[in-house]
């Protein structure tokens, strides 16, 4: 099995040395991801914004790698201030609901103080999904 590399094409994934997503077999780790609107490169203010954003971005990177949402097994959410976490829940319940992955919240400062949460999630494709491009 080959790996494969996926880029959202934020200059911080060539400045730091990472990837935004790495497919290898059916499983797919996706990188710390925050609020970040990558075409523009500006972030919301507000934590349902960046959770929503965030999510919009792994959700680009996995179907970059043929996977989807619907294939997440594990998120992990960081949070500067873990007490807001309550607060983006109605997003993320609207997102994981149904699929609930084993999660984890940690609270613990980000790269950029207007960082309001990062998401992290590793996804096994399932039968079905969607093959990579050549």
């Amino acid at each position: 099995m080959t790996r494969h590399l996926i880029s959202s094409g934020s200059t911080f994934e060539q400045e730091i040395g990472y990837s935004r997503a790495v497919v290898d077999g059916d499983w797919v780790f996706v990188s710390g991801t925050t609020g970040f609107d990558y075409s523009t490169m500006s972030i919301a203010d507000g934590l349902l914004e960046q959770t929503e954003q965030c999510l919009k971005n792994i959700d680009a990177a996995l179907r970059q790698a043929g996977s989807s949402l619907n294939d997440v097994v594990r998120v992990t959410y960081v949070l500067p201030n873990g007490a807001e976490f309550p607060e983006c829940w109605p997003v993320l319940r609207k997102c994981f609901g149904e699929i609930r992955p084993a999660a984890m919240m940690i609270s613990a400062g980000l790269a950029d103080a207007r960082m309001r949460i990062e998401i992290e999630v590793t996804a096994r494709k399932r039968c079905g999904s969607t093959a990579l491009p050549p």
